[in-house]
């Protein structure tokens, strides 16, 4: 293994507002590849935003918008908001377009961005994608199997991660929807993975077994094996799962796992 593909959650994981352009800045600075959570305002703008509702994410939102979203808001009053909820004391961050973001892509063919679909019609971000001639460097990201198919009949050169979570019983079961098409229009594949980090053997769900065979089966097939380590800044929970043959890693530390990386392969990062 001489290349190790690293997603920063949400940007750049802790280390900056989640969805904003300082954290896609600084998660390409790193070397790593951004993810975006993808919804539409009130007014049809494309924007980077995860959650459903703004209680979480907007600093000092007023009582009646807690429980709204970017859906019943413009643009522009969503770009008057806080959005650095998890940075509190630090200057006001805002809420950005993706038509801003990728034109940040295009001035640097080397960078990409995960987009993590959440409330977006599929033509009209595909249109948005064709119009700012960043069709290679987004890599279109999903649980839902069906939106894969058809977003690689919009964008055919795009590339696609599917992710996925639960127990082994349900991840084998949707592991055979894939083998019935041979694993079509997916580039990478994402399994959360939880762990026990308390005791001297790290345990982990699903089991070392489990990754371990289907990392050898994505391989067979050309798909970039990735896994999300929830919640994990350990180190040593990321090399264990380098040596059990991981090829990426999504991570809320991307800090963290660059060091590990550096160390497992030589500093060879793939973005």
């Amino acid at each position: 293994m001489s290349h190790i593909l690293i997603q920063s959650h949400r940007g750049a994981g802790v280390l900056a507002p989640e969805n904003t352009l300082e954290a896609f800045e600084l998660g390409w600075s790193l070397g790593t590849v951004p993810e975006a959570d993808v919804r539409t305002t009130r007014d049809g703008v494309i924007v980077a935003f995860h959650d459903h509702n703004f209680a979480r994410v907007v600093n000092h939102v007023a009582p009646e918008l807690r429980d709204q979203g970017v859906e019943s808001v413009s643009f522009d009053m969503l770009s008057q908001m806080d959005v650095g909820a998890e940075h509190d004391g630090l200057p006001t961050h805002r809420a950005v377009a993706l038509r801003e973001v990728f034109s940040l892509l295009r001035e640097k063919p080397k960078r990409q961005i995960y987009l993590d679909i959440k409330d977006v019609v599929l033509e009209e971000l595909a249109a948005l994608v064709v119009q700012c001639q960043v069709e290679e460097q987004v890599i279109f990201a999903s649980t839902h199997y069906n939106l894969h198919r058809e977003w690689k009949r919009l964008i055919p050169s795009s590339g696609t991660l599917l992710w996925m979570g639960g127990e082994e019983p349900h991840l084998e079961k949707r592991l055979q929807e894939l083998r019935a098409t041979h694993f079509a229009d997916l580039s990478q594949l994402q399994i959360h993975v939880r762990f026990n980090g308390e005791e001297t053997a790290l345990r982990l769900q699903p089991s070392e077994a489990f990754l371990q065979a289907v990392g050898e089966e994505l391989r067979r097939h050309n798909v970039l094996f990735q896994v999300l380590p929830w919640g994990a800044k350990q180190p040593r929970v990321y090399r264990h799962l380098l040596e059990l043959g991981v090829q990426s890693f999504a991570t809320d530390y991307p800090d963290v796992v660059l060091e590990v990386v550096k160390e497992f392969v030589g500093g060879q990062i793939l973005n």
